[in-house]
């Protein structure tokens, strides 16, 4: 009785870029979309092809998204991009990966940005000897509130701003790295070919 040949370890397929496999490592499978029962109305759309392609139009768009189900929405940022992504055709799983530019290490940086920004846009700086006036004649609780308000105010406003100025930065960005990622493989493959053909043509 022969004894079958050990079975060789499966080598996972790569990429042929190393930002390919860290998007594809860390993004939600079309499985996993499958199965999520909030998804489960819109499951046919979002398991589409053409929701899964890199392509020159869907990438600078799952970006722009991502961002903004990420800074616009404390919750459920992955379900809210997958939704925004549906109409738009921008790629599901990359829009779902760039949510996790907010998360609870990052939130501590992005709070303290939103802060200033918000800080920028109302100009507290303009009113600050009126506010140190009423500081200075206010004390305990109210001065605590006084200060929390302010504090929250101006982050709130500075998240706002980051939603809708991120996406339009990741759009252009992605745009622009795509463009270079893709005339850096054209001009490789034109090189390639180039050099069969002076090896066909000296062998003749």
């Amino acid at each position: 009785m022969s004894v079958p040949p050990p079975r060789q370890p499966t080598i996972a397929k790569r990429s042929k870029t190393w930002a390919m496999d860290i998007i594809r490592k860390n993004t939600p499978t079309r499985e996993e979309m499958a199965n999520n029962r909030f998804l489960a109305p819109v499951a046919h759309r979002v398991l589409s092809p053409e929701l899964w392609r890199f392509t020159r139009r869907s990438v600078p768009r799952g970006v722009a998204l991502g961002l903004f189900a990420a800074f616009i929405f404390p919750l459920g940022q992955i379900l809210i991009s997958t939704f925004l992504a549906l109409p738009v055709r921008a790629n599901v799983p990359l829009a779902a990966l760039v949510t996790f530019v907010t998360n609870p290490f990052t939130l501590p940086f992005w709070a303290a940005i939103a802060y200033k920004l918000g800080d920028f846009v109302l100009h507290f700086g303009a009113t600050a000897p009126a506010v140190v006036t009423a500081k200075a004649a206010s004390s305990g609780a109210w001065a605590w509130f006084a200060d929390a308000y302010e504090v929250a105010g101006a982050t709130l406003l500075g998240y706002l701003v980051l939603s809708f100025a991120a996406p339009v930065i990741g759009y252009i960005l992605s745009a622009w790295v795509w463009r270079a990622v893709v005339s850096r493989k054209r001009a490789r493959r034109l090189k390639v070919m180039e050099a069969r053909l002076d090896q066909r043509l000296g062998a003749q």
